[in-house]
């Protein structure tokens, strides 16, 4: 027989799909709902991170994490847990500037979102069966791709942003009239909780628990505390929507407490 000619030879690690689809379902609807559903935290996060407005509640001390940590001047009185080190920022500049590019650092190169996105954005791989449009693949060993590696470092930073805002819940429960507990506590504390979920979960996480190590045996600590991150990293994904829908409730909720839309409901106090 033969040999088959170079033209009909695929590209290394490329299925070889002649047709558009094998599929006969609604292949397209997981990666349509997965684009639709990060577009909008991503425009509804942009749009709030640019108000300047209603994102601190005096009353009952409540902060949204989009504005946290806020440390300009610009912070409107007692949203600045600690302090105010920087001066006034102009209106094209988020008040938590420093934190967000992190947070969405460490978004874009987790591991989960890297596979929503490049199966329902960049199409690679659309779906099982499904041709794709790109000739070569290269993985993530050239430019832009290759920075998906720096995403262990944007999990400590994570870390440090997740534990601010575990700080600003717990200072939720100190607000103008004394201690207290509304909903807007409640609010605040799932979040930040689910967030831990969803940081402590990471693949990164996993790694600097229980990652180089040869004997288990031998460190007992590390062991179980690796053994309890692999649980939650069974559900990473799941912890990555959740933390997307919470944080959108919960800058919702101060927003709409801050600006008088709604009174926050109190349970004590």
């Amino acid at each position: 027989m033969a040999s088959p000619s170079s033209t009909d030879t695929p590209p290394p690690g490329r299925a070889s799909i002649p047709a558009r689809t094998l599929r006969t379902d609604r292949w397209w609807l997981p990666p349509l709902l997965t684009t639709l559903g990060l577009a909008t935290f991503v425009v509804y996060a942009t749009v709030r991170s640019f108000m300047r407005s209603d994102y601190w509640d005096a009353e009952n001390h409540y902060l949204t994490p989009f504005y946290s940590p806020c440390l300009s001047d610009s912070c409107v009185a007692g949203s600045s847990h600690f302090g105010t080190p920087i001066g006034e920022l102009p209106g094209f500049i988020p008040l938590a500037f420093l934190s967000l590019p992190f947070l969405l650092g460490f978004r874009l190169t987790c591991y989960y979102y890297r596979k929503a996105y490049y199966r329902s954005i960049w199409m690679a791989p659309p779906a099982c069966g499904v041709g794709e449009p790109h000739e070569r693949y290269t993985g993530e060993t050239r430019l832009p791709l290759i920075l998906q590696n720096v995403h262990r470092y944007f999990f400590y930073a994570a870390l440090v942003i997740t534990i601010i805002n575990t700080y600003d819940a717990i200072l939720a429960f100190g607000g103008e009239n004394g201690f207290g507990i509304g909903l807007g506590n409640v609010v605040l504390l799932v979040n930040v909780v689910l967030l831990w979920c969803y940081t402590l979960s990471c693949h990164s996480c996993r790694h600097v628990t229980g990652g180089r190590l040869k004997h288990f045996s031998r460190n007992p600590v590390r062991y179980w505390t690796w053994t309890q991150v692999s649980r939650l990293n069974t559900r990473h994904m799941q912890f990555a929507w959740l933390t997307l829908g919470t944080l959108v409730l919960t800058d919702l909720y101060v927003w709409l407490v801050s600006s008088g839309a709604i009174a926050d409901l109190r349970f004590i106090n």
